[in-house]
């Protein structure tokens, strides 16, 4: 259990300096330890880490190091089993944990602490945590891309429409747009592989902010930790934040795209698309109107896009006045981090659930795919290709001849050779080309078309990267 300090004169952490205590509110803002206990399994790996270099270089005995990490290892099991507590008077998990650990081991526990500060510990255990949390959202934004390659090799053939400003464009395949979201997944993968390549250095052994004049071993702790090396400049090391910056930018970015796919499901299911239907394990009810089917969890993904991204403005707010090295501002860097982790994993899970079990109504996308004119770019481009014409000429062309259908109630698939001679007359004799939306679809073969072919090939490709 550890020690009530509430009613005591004075904080042992800040030695002799102060004579009195903080008072209730100084204690309850200055205190981290109800969103900083999340790092608690770094701060322990960190310390260990600490513990072994000290003894290596001989800062600290063996016996000593072999006591503290018997007793890091018993808190480590109490955590596990019963959850960090919350004790204000300590603030924060490191002085909480080194308090549990003197309770336990006695003296040796009070030469943890020996050439290193509470500065560089935080920055090496939140470095820590960000570098797993990349892991897992990697891990996650996988089994999407493979959500979406999995439905998208089912329906490389099905026809649907491509839109431009919300109206009828041309006709895709459902397989070619859900793969359009494989590609933008593939570059939020990449941009989170970056981020975690550029965070993996220790700032241990950088102590307050100038080094330490102990012989302390940076490259044993930082390999021990996983760190490609320790950070050059020990200013740096305590007040970089770029990386959780960096972090929070990638996450904005996925959630932004996760709200795109989010935002056209939620169209899609309406009644005027028809396009999807979700199931009941993806969507609610209503209170009043017992006929509704809401897609509230791809509201939700939409919304946390949003959090997330004033999740990354806070901290940029915060970080942008702040002198070298370390200000207690820095202590509000770990919330924003937290929130969106914790929104953007759940919105990764969600709609990969969303995209794996979602039952597309292939038969309506064909109709609206069918509507609108949208095979009317293949007809110019015949024009182009047949008779020579200037793009721009066969698109007059065309446009006269949309004209026409509107005018007769038909679609571009119903002309004929004599009416497009009627047109121009010097456009007679030839076979008009396929001007159905199966034909139009089947002739976009140039590399990252939505032809059938092609999809099956960046499917296949996908299939392959994933196992990779």
């Amino acid at each position: 259990m550890a020690i009530d300090r509430r009613n005591s004169g004075s904080n042992s952490m800040w030695g002799g300096r102060f004579g009195d205590g903080p008072g209730d509110i100084m204690r309850e803002i200055n205190a981290s330890i109800p969103f900083d206990k999340r790092l608690w399994q770094e701060d322990i790996a960190g310390s260990k880490a600490h513990a072994d270099m000290l003894a290596s270089v001989g800062i600290i005995s063996n016996e000593d190091n072999a006591e503290i990490q018997r007793g890091l290892t018993a808190v480590h099991a109490e955590y596990q089993l019963n959850g960090v507590p919350e004790d204000l008077s300590l603030e924060d998990i490191h002085m909480v944990t080194e308090t549990r650990l003197r309770e336990l081991v006695g003296e040796p526990a009070a030469r943890l602490h020996t050439a290193r500060s509470r500065n560089d510990q935080v920055a090496t255990d939140f470095r820590l945590w960000v570098r797993g949390a990349i892991a897992r959202v990697d891990a996650g934004i996988r089994e999407f891309q493979s959500a979406l390659v999995e439905r998208a090799g089912e329906h490389a053939d099905n026809i649907m429409p491509g839109f431009t400003h919300l109206q009828v464009a041309q006709p895709v395949t459902l397989g070619h747009h859900l793969m359009a979201y494989y590609e933008m997944a593939k570059r939020d993968r990449s941009r989170f592989a970056d981020c975690a390549a550029r965070l993996n250095q220790s700032p241990l052994g950088a102590a307050a902010l100038a080094g330490t004049s102990f012989p302390i071993d940076r490259n044993a702790t930082a390999s021990a930790l996983g760190f490609d090396a320790p950070i050059a400049n020990s200013l740096d090391a305590v007040s970089d934040r770029d990386f959780a910056l960096e972090f929070l930018t990638c996450a904005a970015q996925t959630a932004l795209h996760l709200s795109r796919l989010a935002e056209e499901m939620i169209l899609w299911a309406s009644q005027p698309y028809g396009f999807i239907t979700l199931p009941d394990a993806w969507s609610t009810g209503s209170s009043i109107m017992p006929q509704k089917r809401n897609p509230d969890a791809a509201e939700l993904v939409r919304g946390h896009a949003g959090r997330i991204m004033g999740c990354m403005t806070s901290l940029m707010v915060t970080m942008k006045g702040l002198p070298l090295a370390y200000s207690k501002d820095m202590q509000n860097d770990k919330p924003p981090v937290f929130e969106a982790y914790d929104l953007l994993a759940l919105s990764i899970a969600a709609m990969t659930g969303m995209v794996s079990n979602v039952t597309f109504n292939g038969a309506r996308m064909r109709e609206v795919a069918a509507s609108g004119f949208s095979t009317a770019t293949d007809l110019a481009d015949w024009l182009v290709r047949e008779y020579g014409l200037p793009f721009r000429e066969a698109h007059h062309v065309t446009g006269s001849v949309v004209k026409a259908c509107e005018a007769r109630g038909t679609g571009l698939d119903a002309i004929t050779a004599e009416d497009l001679a009627a047109i121009n007359p010097a456009l007679a004799g030839n076979k008009l080309p396929d001007l159905s939306v199966d034909g139009s679809v089947a002739s976009r073969t140039s590399a990252g078309g939505t032809s059938p072919v092609r999809v099956k090939e960046a499917v296949a490709a996908a299939k392959k990267e994933l196992e990779s």
